[in-house]
């Protein structure tokens, strides 16, 4: 099987906030899977570095946008790397190999006679003397009547136009911007209509789509998809390689959403194998994005593959609901988040895969909270899976010298664990990660029960043979935990095959057990609860959230 993964492209105009994270992981637990199984994976994404709102960061900052972008791209890649993303290619939508590949598709669009030009009305504000990109008009949504940027509403979901919007404000300088005309290239999206429809509904019956996405599409479809301008008056992006339209950008609709492909193209490239080999009718591809971006991906993204003559459309998508903390919605302009950098310096990152995934916003809204981040760590990761590893090998190391005894592996563990790899690989190819992190953790609950059960403390008194048994049971479970929970605790399984000597990460049962053991070391440390006052305090007076 050829997978791809496309992980949002996070904008590079600010940090990280667990938010962004609860949304992008899913694509981590998913490839780390795929390649545990032997499949061909690719998995991409990249720091968004054109657009508007890094302009509004430089205009505030007084610098430049390329200095934005940079500072947090790097950022970012950090960020990612910490919590063991495992990006094929990370890339960003500023490098060159980017705008080539937007420019060639762009291209390819015109010649297919899916573009045409049309004179416009657009917001002009007089004192910045310029055409006003979406997100710089500001106003109250039509629908809902919710504030709303020009683009799109938050509230309602309803894709925007800047000149739908009441009450308009400039966002640069806050006046009320004039109507001027000027003219862009539009996509005919509406082309695509009927064939949007056969493939929403395909994806209904296969399941393969998050509830959300499913919704949210049947709506947009239903309302008509209308053509929608993909040239823009921007500061910075890619630039229209179309005679009479080189002062216009090529608009985010289309320039952001093909990072999936153009990041294909390059890594292709650098690697020296054929794109077609990646994307073609045959491939899986998985998407991963919060709700906010599910029409760009179900709507927007496949009509334009599907203009490209390009077959392999997104069977996957995987769309999370929104992360509140603590039962307040985030706010980046309020300083109400939890910023990445801070929760990689102080916590383990194992922790936060955790609790992001036991805790994930896949069918609503879910809540970070510190009381519930800190007790699901000392209760679950420390309490349930630390600590069945470590009473069991510390055991050995006490009690035998750190040298396997020999024994038999407990059959109905045995059917149990080979039962696992199957229902847990299913779950996580459909996406419920939730409920495959869930299941492993039955698992280590029945382990530990086990462990209380026989009691080996008494049985090395009585019976070596019986004791060996018990031991060599408990160690083949933490040898098959070392592969279960690769995916989403990549890190204490590390620590396990270290202290196992296991070589191979795959995903089938494990037999081959060692005969003597590494240095035990604790799995997880315990974490103070004072802790929990102190976050919670620390994030209230950080932030300007009126209580």
């Amino acid at each position: 099987m050829t997978i791809v993964i496309g992980g949002a492209w996070p904008y590079a105009n600010g940090s990280l906030h667990l938010g962004h994270i609860a949304a992008l992981l899913p694509g981590d637990i998913l490839a780390r899977y795929y390649r545990q199984k032997g499949e061909r994976v690719l998995y991409v994404s990249g720091s968004d570095c054109n657009g508007t709102p890094i302009s509004i960061r430089a205009n505030q900052e007084n610098t430049t946008v390329a200095a934005i972008a940079d500072y947090y791209h790097q950022e970012f890649q950090e960020s990612f790397t910490n919590l063991g993303f495992t990006y094929d290619f990370y890339t960003r939508t500023d490098a060159s190999h980017h705008h080539q590949t937007v420019q060639q598709l762009f291209l390819q669009l015109l010649a297919e006679g899916h573009l045409y030009t049309k004179k416009i009305e657009q917001a002009y504000c007089e004192v910045d003397q310029q055409f006003l990109p979406d997100r710089f008009v500001e106003g109250i949504c039509p629908n809902c009547g919710a504030k709303a940027r020009g683009d799109q509403c938050d509230n309602c979901s309803a894709i925007l136009d800047p000149l739908d919007l009441l009450e308009k404000r400039c966002k640069i300088c806050g006046n009320e911007p004039v109507i001027k005309e000027t003219e862009h290239l539009y996509f005919a999206f509406s082309k695509f209509q009927s064939a949007l429809e056969r493939f929403v509904v395909q994806a209904k019956n296969d399941k393969r789509w998050r509830d959300n996405a499913i919704a949210l599409t049947e709506r947009y479809l239903a309302e008509g998809v209308p053509d929608r301008a993909v040239t823009r008056d921007l500061p910075n992006g890619v630039e229209v390689p179309v005679e009479g339209f080189r002062d216009k950008k090529i608009y985010v609709w289309i320039e952001a959403v093909a990072g999936y492909l153009t990041a294909s193209t390059e890594w292709a490239r650098q690697h020296g194998e054929a794109l077609e080999d990646w994307w073609n009718e045959d491939t899986i591809a998985y998407y991963i994005h919060g709700k906010d971006n599910i029409p760009f991906h179900s709507v927007i993204w496949p009509a334009i593959l599907m203009a490209l003559k390009n077959p392999s459309l997104p069977t996957h998508i995987i769309s999370n609901e929104y992360l509140t903390l603590e039962k307040k919605k985030l706010s980046t302009s309020q300083n109400w988040a939890v910023w990445v950098p801070y929760m990689i310096e102080q916590y383990d990152a194992d922790s936060i895969r955790y609790f992001l995934t036991a805790n994930a916003p896949e069918n609503r809204d879910a809540d970070f909270s510190w009381r519930e981040f800190i007790y699901s760590h000392n209760g679950e990761l420390l309490g349930a899976y630390g600590n069945f590893v470590n009473r069991t090998l510390k055991f050995i190391e006490k009690s035998f010298a750190s040298v396997m005894p020999s024994g038999k592996i407990d059959e109905t563990i045995r059917e149990q664990t080979v039962a696992l790899y199957e229902s847990v690989g299913t779950l996580i190819e459909q996406g419920h990660l939730k409920q495959a992190l869930e299941k492993i953790f039955e698992y280590i609950r029945v382990a530990n029960r086990y462990f209380d059960e026989q009691q080996p403390w008494l049985q090395v008194k009585k019976s070596i043979e019986s004791t060996g048994h018990t031991l060599v049971t408990c160690t083949y479970i933490i040898a098959n935990l070392a592969q279960l929970l690769q995916p989403f605790l990549p890190f204490s399984t590390e620590k396990i095959r270290a202290m196992l000597q296991i070589e191979t990460i795959e995903w089938r049962e494990q037999t081959v057990l060692p005969t003597q053991l590494q240095a035990v070391t604790p799995l997880f440390e315990r974490i103070d609860v004072a802790r929990i006052e102190e976050e919670y305090n620390a994030l209230v007076a950080n932030s300007q959230v009126h209580h």
